[in-house]
């Protein structure tokens, strides 16, 4: 107990330390200032292979890749702002001798809309949609049943709070006491297992189903989120993405982190390289421990954990809105 609060106090550090930013984030607008709608449209592909021939120090054969899109619609004038982003994520990895397992999985959709208290104000009355939910069955093992599915799980959230940011596509921090989060786990199985914090199936003593579990859990909260994303140096851009949340009514003060940070080290055009970081720490996510004695093996449920995610890879990323001008012009 006491090494989890130390760590949710760490993150909540991290998090008050955000406000340390550069003071140009907090000028009052220019008025000469171009607006309307901006969007991004991007696909990646990064690679990462290992061979080994005569190998005398050893190792196995690799291949792993994964795969990016991104798109984003922006809108803002000189008193509101549109934001609405899509990201979607897919890595795969091989070994010799192994089956191919997923490594990367992410279905992300986020629309934040915000109005100014006056032309004067760094503050916005917003709302914020968010869902998230992945492509593929993931495994502990490739032997057992899948632990994740497609909806299985899957995130909403939907809210109303102020927000805090003048140039708000740099940096904000959004506030909103008023915070639906709904949890879908439309899979039978991890439903009635009670995967992702749902209440789980209800069996008499002999095994034999008598209440199906629940499909949808709802949570009332508040949400807080961060974020930030600037050009640190030349060609090397960093993007920070931190949400902290509780809930009213099932254990509050327990708060759930998602904390994101990446990295793009643009090479030229079409080559780039990226590094990030995710940690998440879920109350309603429970771990499984195999605790091996003489003669059974007992799969045992844990309290949750924090967990972490690291990916770096190198590979080919195409502006599509660039791509298809260049199309264009060679005609």
């Amino acid at each position: 107990m006491l090494k989890r609060r130390a760590v949710l106090v760490l993150l909540l550090l991290a998090f008050l330390n955000s406000y340390a930013q550069p003071s140009s984030l907090f000028l009052i607008p220019d008025e000469t200032k171009d607006y309307g709608w901006t969007t991004v449209k991007e696909v990646g592909a990064y690679f990462n292979q290992t061979s080994f021939t005569n190998w005398n120090a050893g190792g196995v054969n690799s291949i792993s890749a994964s795969f990016n899109g991104k798109a984003e619609a922006n809108y803002k004038n000189a008193r509101l702002f549109w934001n609405s982003s899509l990201l979607l994520r897919y890595g795969i990895n091989k070994q010799d001798g192994e089956p191919i397992r997923k490594t990367e999985d992410v279905i992300s959709l986020i629309s934040n809309f915000g109005y100014e208290f006056n032309k004067n104000s760094n503050w916005f009355y917003s709302a914020r949609f968010s869902f998230n939910t992945q492509f593929a069955n993931g495994f502990n093992n490739p032997d057992d049943p899948p632990i994740s599915r497609f909806m299985a799980p899957g995130y909403l959230f939907l809210g109303a709070g102020v927000e805090y940011g003048r140039h708000i596509e740099q940096f904000s921090v959004y506030a909103s006491p008023l915070t639906l989060k709904a949890t879908f786990v439309l899979d039978e199985d991890l439903a009635n297992q009670g995967a992702f914090g749902v209440n789980p199936a209800i069996y008499d003593v002999n095994g034999n189903l008598l209440s199906s579990g629940d499909r949808v859990r709802a949570e009332f909260g508040i949400l807080i989120t961060n974020q930030y994303q600037a050009t640190i140096m030349d060609n090397v851009k960093v993007n920070s993405l931190l949400s902290l949340y509780t809930d009213y009514i099932n254990s509050f003060g327990n708060i759930d982190i998602e904390w994101e940070v990446n990295f793009d080290f643009k090479v030229n055009k079409y080559v780039s390289a990226m590094f990030g970081s995710h940690l998440r720490y879920d109350n309603d996510i429970k771990t499984e421990v195999i605790r091996e004695e003489i003669t059974n093996i007992d799969r045992v449920v844990t309290g949750p954990k924090l967990q972490w995610k690291q990916i770096l890879g190198i590979g080919v990323v195409v502006d599509l809105a660039e791509f298809l001008d260049d199309e264009e012009l060679t005609k």
